[in-house]
């Protein structure tokens, strides 16, 4: 492959990136209904999507979950914490309706159902700079993961699952990852345990962007949709960040 080629991708990504991250961001900042807002609409894009490759073209069921979805996390700090059991249970079973071979499918929806109630509870709970901790991390391990990987390459992580990922990518992940770490350790005074606590997070966002390409590739599919230019659906930029809230769920109360 040409040195053009490796790279023909970084200009539409970098774009998108570049947008999604100033409006999310300033939600985050912003907190409140804005926060709410954008969490919401997250979720119910990823359950929209996550039907679409359990079963193909149903379109109108898919906006009608992600609706539902969308509507239920946006309702959440209103709601009892145990109100999430029969939410999850609900969304799984609805997102599998008519599908064949279920189970990923409705692992997948319980995990973004979480991830949802997470992102969604931890600016109250645990303050905006854990926010920052948590997105910046699986950004970092995401940023380093692609140019290491692309720059350095070498045998494949997974290859297959995901075929593109290099165990170069993936360790440049952790070691960003951990640098983020470092620094909210310092600036914090959570301590050096943050370090291998954000290194960890970063493998469990590899291990859900490893889980998503799975299901495409399960369905079929290059990208969950094309929701997003340069980097297809809301499940492929934001796969990551569900797998390292299922980390954030058990470490942030402790930190």
């Amino acid at each position: 492959m040409s040195s053009a080629a490796k790279w023909a991708d970084l200009i539409p990504r970098a774009g998108s990136a570049v947008v999604m991250l100033v409006v999310g961001l300033a939600c985050v900042w912003l907190g409140g209904l804005w926060y709410s807002a954008l969490i919401a609409l997250a979720v119910g894009c990823m359950i929209y999507e996550l039907r679409l490759l359990g079963k193909a073209r149903d379109h109108r069921v898919g906006m009608m979950l992600g609706a539902l979805a969308a509507a239920v996390t946006w309702f959440l700090p209103v709601l009892p914490n145990l109100a999430i059991l029969p939410v999850i249970a609900g969304m799984m079973a609805a997102t599998t309706g008519g599908v064949r071979k279920p189970m990923p499918i409705a692992f997948a929806a319980a995990m973004i159902m979480v991830a949802g109630y997470v992102l969604v509870n931890l600016r109250t709970d645990a303050g905006i700079v854990w926010v920052f901790w948590l997105l910046f991390v699986v950004i970092a391990s995401d940023v380093a993961g692609y140019f290491v990987g692309k720059a350095i390459g070498g045998p494949k992580f997974w290859p297959r699952l995901s075929p593109k990922k290099t165990w170069s990518g993936t360790a440049g992940g952790w070691i960003a990852a951990g640098g983020v770490g470092a620094l909210f350790a310092a600036t914090t005074g959570a301590g050096p345990i943050l370090i291998p606590v954000s290194a960890m997070m970063a493998f469990a966002a590899q291990m859900g962007d490893i889980g998503e390409s799975w299901l495409k590739r399960r369905a079929g599919v290059k990208d969950s949709s094309n929701l997003i230019p340069g980097h297809g659906g809301f499940m492929d930029r934001f796969d990551g960040l569900v797998g390292a809230c299922m980390i954030a769920l058990f470490v942030v109360g402790a930190l």
